[in-house]
């Protein structure tokens, strides 16, 4: 038997095919999961739609964080198309590209806050919106990466915001943990991505991940997609407000 036969899968941030949600979509369904894929605008919808029909996803829904309106329009879609959901997959971060490009002193009050609302408090948003909608024992992940953790280059604003979402996952899994619900995070290495290409100076980073870590690789979406598995089985029973790294050993070390 797949390890998600049967669970509805919910996944939020897919831009493309290079993504790291279509990493974590591809094997979700290689698992046997239904898939429901969001989309925060037209631009975008052109990208996801032809990629929901790839893996024959359920359906798609437009879903702008920014927009409180989208939240209870989800919430009805979802139960009028799936009534309740196992898995939520949040794969959705923004920084403006200037607060990546200076330093962070300089970062804008409303750079700050739009960082912080799209990358983190969407994650609690969206638990609230959805938690009558999620069966008991379902899972909860999103995104985050090492800069939450420790400086890295260029990373300014959008490191807060991943501590912040961080955090918010701790809470989230205390509030949501009697009921079995499972809240963590997955701290992937650096990935060539859409949301990456504003990051200035990430092939370099991307080269020195070769040369430096454990396992002298980067990782792929396909790899987070499995450590995503694991977070969304029974086979992680027990494991809740973590982040786990996969980012071949990078974060053990002590200098780079």
């Amino acid at each position: 038997m797949k390890l998600l036969e049967g669970k509805k899968a919910l996944i939020l941030g897919l831009a493309n095919d290079r993504s790291i949600a279509w990493g974590i979509t591809k094997a979700f369904k290689e698992q046997g999961a239904s898939i429901a894929l969001s989309y925060m605008n037209e631009t975008i919808h052109k990208r996801v739609e032809p990629l929901s029909k790839e893996i024959e996803a359920d359906f798609i829904f437009e879903m702008d964080v920014t927009n409180d309106a989208h939240y209870a329009a989800m919430k009805e879609t979802v139960a009028k198309k799936w009534g309740k959901f196992d898995i939520l997959v949040h794969s959705l971060a923004f920084a403006d590209k200037e607060d990546l490009s200076r330093p962070f002193v300089h970062t804008s009050r409303k750079g700050y806050l739009m960082a912080c609302d799209i990358s983190a408090f969407s994650l609690v948003g969206l638990c609230d919106t959805l938690q009558d909608l999620m069966n008991d024992n379902g899972s909860v992940m999103s995104m985050t990466y090492y800069g939450s953790q420790k400086v890295v280059k260029n990373y300014n604003v959008m490191g807060v915001a991943k501590a912040a979402l961080e955090a918010s996952t701790r809470y989230l899994a205390q509030d949501l943990g009697p009921r079995g619900i499972k809240v963590n995070c997955i701290s992937a290495g650096p990935i060539k991505t859409l949301a990456a290409s504003g990051i200035s100076g990430f092939r370099t980073l991307l080269s020195q991940v070769e040369e430096i870590a454990p396992m002298k690789k980067n990782v792929t979406p396909e790899d987070v997609g499995g450590t995503a598995v694991y977070l969304a089985s029974g086979l992680s029973t027990g494991v809740t407000g973590q982040v786990l790294y996969v980012d071949s050993g990078l974060n053990i070390l002590g200098g780079f």
